[in-house]
C-alpha cells in the first residue's frame, strides 16, 4: 500500500490582506492524473503555477473559481465581455453552459490541456474540488470549489477533491464577494499555496 499523499493549501488574501487558509484532500484513489495536475501547480513558483492567481468567478450558492494567472491574462476582457451581456436572471442550471461558453473565451496560456479522468464522483455537496472545462477532454489549470449541491454538473466536469479545513471560514467569506454574473467585488488571491 502507499504512502497517503499530501494535502494542499491555499492562503488567500483579499485586497491584499489575509483572509486564511483552505486545505484541500485530494482524492489520488479516484483521479490521480487530475490530483497530480492539480498538485503540481499548488508546487510551482508565482507566475508558474497557482500563486499569485486569481479568484476570478464566484457565483454565490454555486462556485468559486480560479485558474492559472500569467502575463498574458485576459480576465478584464473576460469580464468585460459578460458584463456586456444581459444575464442578471440567470437560473443555475443554465450556468454550465455559460461556463462552457466563458472558458472557450479565456485564453490559455497552459502547455496542454488532459482528458476527463473518469466522472466516478459526483457533485453531491458543498465544498468539493472540481476542474472547470471548455467541454469534453479540455482540463487544464482552471478548477471551482462548490458552495452548493451542483448535480448538474455530473457527467461534465472531473470531482478530484474536497476542501477538509477553511470552508466556513474563508471559502464562505469568499462566496459573500461574489456575484450573479461572476466577477468578485475585491480582488482575492492565491497568496500562497503548496502541500502539508
Amino acid at each position: 500500500m502507499s504512502d497517503p499523499k499530501p494535502n494542499c493549501y491555499f492562503d488567500v488574501t483579499v485586497n491584499n490582506q489575509p483572509l486564511g487558509r483552505i486545505e484541500f484532500k485530494l482524492y489520488d484513489d479516484v483521479t490521480p492524473r487530475t490530483c497530480e495536475n492539480f498538485r503540481e501547480l499548488c508546487l510551482r513558483a508565482k507566475g508558474q503555477g497557482y500563486k499569485g492567481s486569481k479568484f476570478h468567478r464566484i457565483i454565490p450558492e454555486f462556485m468559486i473559481q480560479a485558474s492559472l494567472t500569467t502575463p498574458r491574462d485576459k480576465s478584464s476582457l473576460l469580464f468585460f465581455s459578460i458584463e456586456s451581456n444581459p444575464i442578471l436572471s440567470i437560473d443555475l442550471r443554465e450556468v454550465t453552459s455559460l461556463l462552457e461558453m466563458v472558458l472557450v473565451e479565456f485564453p490559455s496560456s497552459e502547455p496542454s490541456k488532459f482528458n476527463d479522468e473518469n466522472f466516478n464522483l459526483k457533485h453531491t455537496k458543498p465544498g468539493l474540488l472540481s476542474m472547470a472545462n471548455a467541454g469534453p477532454n479540455t482540463n487544464g489549470s482552471q478548477f471551482f470549489i462548490t458552495t452548493e449541491v451542483t448535480d448538474w454538473l455530473n457527467g461534465k466536469h472531473v470531482v478530484f477533491g474536497e476542501v477538509v479545513k477553511g470552508y466556513n471560514e474563508v471559502v464562505k467569506a469568499m462566496e459573500a464577494k461574489g456575484s450573479k454574473s461572476g466577477p468578485p467585488s475585491a480582488t482575492i488571491m492565491i497568496a500562497d499555496c503548496g502541500t502539508l
